[in-house]
């Protein structure tokens, strides 16, 4: 398999990037409005070139899935409370929304989402499948959502795109802090080295779980896309299971088998890099860049 053909690269990204942000039951969101007003994350940021890549950001998404998944209590907080059963591209696509909005969009409709977030977040409690009570507003659970998104896209961007020092990571971390604090994320990490430290804290409460199974099923068949694409789309969830760390997986039981062969790996490699310099303009970082008076294509430079 490569990336032409059916699987023709620009036409690929395209409809790959109006399958994660766009849907009937999407609210519609102008990142080029209010003209001059920033964003949570500056437009120089490595954030704002990290969450421009629609591959990348599907990839280090599933990904971070997995990683919650991990802990019952976020696992069957999204299972048992939300529509991804049953329509799963639209919560795919609210989800990549919501993402875009909080790195790209004006600070105040971002703060704006945000606390809407958060309030139905606050309604949000249960029983685990091990009978456990749980709560969405638990801080615990909060800072890793919000761990396992940014080590999820920098790991995905690294090793896909281009590859990230420890400086870029960390930077990504640390400019995550701001919305993370508004999602009520008071812990969240703000270097990889503490994204190891929590992991290493909350490993004894994670545990396996057919959920996981279920949700990765789901996702790899999801209709994102056209059937044409199909097997580009499962690549891609191959993808995120190879970069959740090595000691996740083991607890969660994903087998080497769920990730990618080598040629595989490069498939995905030749679609996160290309895909890095193929400009949308109707995509929320360009319509950012315009926002702020930047060129549509300040992002792509470099």
């Amino acid at each position: 398999m490569h990336l032409s053909g059916p699987y023709h690269l620009p036409q690929f990204i395209d409809r790959w990037t109006a399958g994660l942000f766009q849907g009937a039951g999407v609210p519609a969101f102008d990142f080029s409005k209010p003209a001059g007003e920033p964003a949570l994350a500056p437009a120089s940021s490595v954030s704002w070139i990290v969450f421009k890549n629609p591959v990348s950001l599907f990839v280090g998404g599933v990904a971070a899935v997995i990683m919650e998944f991990a802990l019952p209590g976020v696992r069957s907080g999204v299972w048992d409370h939300s529509s991804f059963k049953t329509k799963p591209v639209e919560r795919l696509q609210r989800t990549g929304l919501a993402a875009m909005v909080t790195v790209y969009g004006a600070q105040a409709k971002a703060r704006d989402m945000i606390d809407h977030v958060t309030r139905l977040h606050n309604k949000i409690s249960g029983v685990t499948e091990a009978g456990e009570t749980y709560s969405a507003s638990d801080v615990d659970l909060l800072n890793w959502v919000q761990a396992t998104a940014i080590y999820g896209f920098t790991e995905s961007y690294s090793r896909y795109v281009k590859h990230l020092d420890e400086n870029c990571i960390d930077r990504c971390f640390d400019e995550g802090l701001p919305a993370a604090r508004l999602y009520s994320a008071t812990g969240a990490p703000s270097s990889r080295a503490e994204f190891h430290w929590l992991l290493a804290r909350l490993e004894p409460r994670m545990t396996a779980s057919p959920i996981l199974f279920e949700f990765l099923d789901i996702i790899k068949d999801a209709p994102v896309l056209s059937p044409a694409f199909k097997p580009v789309q499962r690549l891609l969830v191959g993808a995120a299971v190879d970069i959740v760390p090595d000691r996740i997986r083991n607890i969660l039981g994903l087998d080497p088998s769920l990730g990618l062969k080598p040629w595989q790996d490069n498939i995905i490699r030749q679609a996160g890099g290309l895909a890095d310099r193929i400009v949308l303009a109707e995509a929320p970082p360009a319509q950012s860049c315009l926002r702020l008076g930047l060129p549509v294509d300040y992002l792509y430079r470099g």
